[in-house]
């Protein structure tokens, strides 16, 4: 289920996709969950932008972003449990005649929160179409 607006409620826990976590600061805190979660592979994603910073001020601010991630969250784990969850999202895109490989790290973000049964808030909730069965999404 994908929900266009706010959460008609405050969400006890959620799943934070990259997007929003880059962007928290500038997003009003009614639309997040109380207590907002994020995944190993976002770090994955916060790691990989630290590398192909373009610049040594970009980098600079990209390694603090990673240093306060890194205090505020303990991520969860990209487990078995949730690959055996991506390979079903990812076979559910198939089947609504898209490609999954473009998606594949979002995917995998969204079977961590799938195999934690917690919702994801996202920027992207197009991202996550064909999967509604598997994944409730928040668009932020």
């Amino acid at each position: 289920m994908t929900e266009s607006a706010a959460a008609p409620f405050r969400c006890p826990v959620g799943l934070l996709d990259t997007c929003v976590l880059i962007d928290i600061d500038s997003i009003d805190d009614v639309k997040l969950p109380l207590q907002g979660r994020i995944s190993s592979v976002t770090m994955a994603e916060i790691g990989l932008g630290i590398a192909v910073a373009a610049t040594p001020e970009d980098l600079a601010l990209r390694t603090e972003q990673m240093f306060g991630i890194e205090h505020t969250f303990d991520p969860l784990p990209f487990t078995t449990a949730a690959a055996r969850r991506f390979t079903s999202m990812a076979k559910l895109v198939v089947a609504t005649g898209r490609n999954p490989k473009p998606r594949k790290v979002d995917l995998m973000i969204a079977a961590v929160a799938s195999v934690n049964d917690i919702p994801l808030f996202t920027r992207n909730p197009d991202d996550f179409k064909g999967i509604e069965n598997l994944l409730t999404v928040y668009a932020v």
